[in-house]
This record gives C-alpha cells, structure tokens and sequence, in this order.
C-alpha cells in the first residue's frame, strides 16, 4: 500500500539544501515509499526515513544492537539506505559518547536527504558526515 500512496504524491520533496530530492538508489531500492526516494510524504512516514546514509559495518552492528538488524535484509557496509532520521541521530550522539567511533554514524549524500530530517538533526551535524558524491559514485551502489 505504501508504494500505491508514494506515486500519488508525486515528487515535490525538498532535500536539507533546498532543493528538489534527488533520487537516492535502487540498487538496493530503498525509502519508505521503495521508489528510490529518502522522502516521508508530509508524514506519512511514521519513521521518518528522510536520511540518505551509506551505512557501514559498525552502524549494521550498532542497528541491530538497538533491535533493528539491516543485514536481515541484505544490507552490507557500503549499501545506500534511506534511515529513519532518529536512528541516524541516535547513531551519532553514540558516536559523541564514545560508544562508537566516528565510522559508525553514515555518511549522509545532502542533496538525497529529505528537509524532514532537520527536525531532528542540525544541518551542521548532517555537515559533518556528508559524502563527496565521488565517493558514492565509486562505491558502485
């Protein structure tokens, strides 16, 4: 039901920079709505999966610590993820408590991540962890 509800809406989305969303991946598809998209539809969401994050193998670990395991679903470090915009932050302040290293907290593409995630997360922090797109087009996700 989500994919049928996410084509009515179209793709006015913003991204934390202002401008339209840009599709994230499909291979592996991702988002809320599985179009490829890191966008919640005005709430309809309810995890607000507004975060477009490479994930890596300590934030897999660090998931499914906190009762969410990815790999269950065939992700791997590397693999691009739209992420609920708490777990991401939660991932983070893990990071500022020392409870895991900085490789821990994905690396978030900008331009792919929904302006929904700056109600949870500063757009400095986002800053701090963005990717160069170099880096995602060689990852080859």
């Amino acid at each position: 039901m989500a994919s049928t509800l996410g084509s009515n809406l179209g793709s006015g989305s913003l991204n934390v920079l202002n401008q339209t969303l840009k599709m994230f991946s499909q291979k592996p598809v991702t988002g809320f709505f599985r179009d490829g998209y890191c966008r919640t539809a005005g709430g309809l969401d309810p995890g607000n999966h507004a975060v477009a994050g490479v994930v890596t193998d300590e934030f897999l670990d660090f998931s499914a610590s906190r009762g969410n395991d990815l790999r269950s679903i065939g992700l791997k470090g590397g693999c691009k993820w739209c992420l609920c915009t708490a777990r991401w932050h939660e991932a983070y302040q893990a990071y500022r408590s020392g409870r895991i290293t900085n490789l821990g907290v994905p690396r978030v593409d900008l331009e792919a991540t929904e302006d929904s995630a700056l109600s949870i997360v500063d757009m400095e922090i986002l800053r701090q962890f963005a990717v160069r797109h170099e880096q995602l087009n060689a990852g080859g996700t």
